[in-house]
């Protein structure tokens, strides 16, 4: 099942099937759980004059390879700003949690343009790609994520973060206009930031994720995007770490910033 499909089913449907290909150990990769709760979110808004602004989710509990029920509901809808919740259930139960704002640009005279700048990488296709083999998780199979240092997970390194090139797998995608939910798939699909100081493998899973959407995407789903991650800090079992994503002009897309759990 193509990601478009997945839309389609959720535009349609209050309860959709879990499309196979997409684990992350024994549940499912949380992007994909994320860019489902986000098309839900824009289907009940229902405006494409209000773009995200920023979302914020927890993960709740792990979600399994079956059928999924998703609600929404607007918290309040206002001139400018639309807020919206919507819930992921399996088994009577909330696994996942989406708050999203979605706003129309507003006239301001305050501007302040403090982005952080792009790395410079080499091309994509010069640069490192984790083997099958390796050990990455199945959801890894949908994407191609090429790593612009050799700080790679369960290597037990004496620092974390690192980046690199990512886009979606051209052979598991069709091409197409890069949506607001496929940003949610493709920006989660890097491990967190302290895993390349693992010294084995070991479980880490999001507990919380914030997104704020910065220039709005103007490419195709085969593009390329650059990925970067800094850990602010990590200790008694929890990391805390921020992101950015850019595109291949270096226009700053989006940030994150995430709560880790870590079992290492």
């Amino acid at each position: 099942m193509s990601l478009m499909q997945l839309y389609q089913q959720i535009e349609h449907n209050e309860w959709v099937d879990i499309p196979e290909g997409w684990l992350q150990g024994r549940t499912l990769y949380g992007g994909l759980a994320a860019a489902m709760m986000m098309q839900k979110a824009i289907y009940a808004i229902a405006d494409p004059n209000k773009q995200l602004l920023s979302t914020s989710l927890t993960f709740v509990g792990p979600i399994e390879q079956s059928k999924a029920r998703l609600t929404a509901e607007i918290l309040r809808e206002g001139k400018s700003v639309t807020t919206i919740e919507v819930r992921l259930w399996q088994n009577d139960a909330v696994q996942s949690i989406l708050i999203a704002s979605f706003g129309v640009a507003r006239e301001s005279s305050i501007r302040v343009n403090h982005e952080a700048q792009a790395p410079d990488y080499a091309a994509p296709e010069t640069m490192f790609t984790i083997p099958a083999q390796y050990g990455m998780p199945e959801c890894y199979n949908n994407f191609e994520v090429v790593w612009s240092d050799m700080n790679l997970p369960c290597t037990g390194s004496d620092h974390p973060d690192f980046g690199g090139w990512c886009r979606f797998h051209i052979e598991k995608q069709e091409n197409r206009c890069f949506e607001t939910a496929d940003l949610m798939a493709l920006f989660d699909i890097w491990p967190p930031g302290v895993l390349p100081m693992f010294k084995q493998l070991a479980p880490a899973s999001s507990l919380t994720w914030t997104v704020t959407y910065v220039h709005p995407i103007q490419q195709n789903l085969h593009d390329w995007f650059k990925y970067k991650v800094f850990t602010d800090y990590a200790a008694d079992g929890y990391a805390t770490e921020h992101a950015h994503l850019w595109d291949a002009e270096n226009r700053l897309i989006a940030i994150a910033r995430q709560t880790v759990t870590v079992f290492a």
